[in-house]
């Protein structure tokens, strides 16, 4: 019996145990096994095929024919029914391209932070659409702290040029279809940015003159709509601001003087939205600001990025200047 008693512990003792320091236990980032979820990116590809489709059957107007839809005459969907069986062949081309063109930018991210073990979330893509083509791009949140300053460039600079391998060949066949000739009717107008001014001069499109290298959404045609929102898209995320694509590439190629690079454009883009009165630039760059102009250290930015990735990395620069127009829409 006298075997079987718990040993007695004084008042003393039981304190002292109590205070004794004890080790805590950490999991090591290898312990913690990343899970990436499937439902919601799913979800929202699907939701954002349907939106793109949906825009190009609407012309590219969509928002105009819910409201005709809804308001008009007829009072039910009745307008929106006959466009889509009038244009689902053009619909099907607009969506095809532009989900190629947004899945090859994210996949490109996506690849990079397998190759370096990165843990990353699945693209998620963002479907809207009352806007004019339907959605607001996609994303992939990284891990931060995870990357040297070579992984972090090619990172970086594995999305815009995947997306632009799909953009550029489908430039070109919009461009060749273009027929400006046309009278512009009432909604958006897409204005050119320098790749497609030169391009229209190029195939000497119709009326490229006259309409000063806008194209109105009944202008438009499916490759051209989708490989114009490709540019911009890679344009922006080319911006050398905080964490975009070209944040990432201007902050190790230069450093901490990539801080001055990023400020600097934004003083420039603000100026110019002053001067021009472009609203739609405004909200853009507020949301830059929220962010943050300013690029964090990498894991390590000593690795040198070698001869190729510095002379592609500063070519990429010329992204922007070439593949962005500063008033980007027009509208009557």
């Amino acid at each position: 019996m006298n075997g079987n008693r718990p040993k007695r512990i004084d008042s003393v003792t039981f304190f002292a145990e109590k205070q004794k320091p004890t080790s805590p236990v950490v999991a090591s980032p290898g312990d913690v096994k990343f899970r990436r979820k499937w439902v919601l990116p799913t979800f929202l590809f699907l939701a954002t095929c349907l939106s793109t489709f949906f825009v190009g059957c609407c012309q590219w107007s969509a928002e105009r024919a819910i409201f005709s839809s809804i308001v008009g005459l007829e009072g039910d969907l009745t307008l929106i029914r006959r466009m889509i069986l009038a244009n689902w062949e053009q619909g099907i081309v607009f969506m095809l391209s532009l989900m190629a063109i947004l899945t090859a930018h994210e996949m490109g991210h996506f690849v990079a932070t397998l190759i370096y073990k990165i843990p990353a979330s699945l693209p998620v893509f963002l479907p809207f659409p009352l806007s004019p083509l339907g959605t607001f791009g996609a994303v992939i949140a990284m891990q931060p702290n995870r990357a040297n300053r070579r992984e972090i460039f090619d990172v970086g600079i594995a999305g815009p040029l995947a997306g632009l391998v799909f953009a550029l060949p489908l430039l070109l066949i919009g461009v060749y279809q273009l027929d400006l000739s046309s009278e512009p009717a009432t909604g958006f107008g897409f204005e050119s940015p320098l790749l497609v001014r030169w391009l229209m001069d190029w195939f000497a499109v119709n009326g490229r003159v006259e309409q000063e290298y806008v194209v109105w959404c009944n202008q438009l045609n499916p490759c051209f709509a989708a490989a114009w929102f490709g540019l911009i898209m890679t344009a922006i995320n080319m911006f050398p601001i905080g964490q975009l694509d070209g944040g990432h590439t201007t902050y190790t190629l230069f450093g901490k003087a990539a801080h001055w690079i990023a400020r600097g454009t934004l003083v420039l883009a603000i100026a110019f939205i002053v001067y021009q009165n472009t609203p739609t630039l405004a909200i853009m760059i507020l949301l830059l600001l929220l962010i943050g102009p300013d690029h964090p250290p990498t894991t390590d930015d000593s690795i040198p990025l070698g001869g190729i990735r510095t002379v592609v990395g500063c070519f990429s620069l010329l992204i922007p200047i070439v593949c962005f127009p500063p008033l980007i829409f027009r509208m009557t």
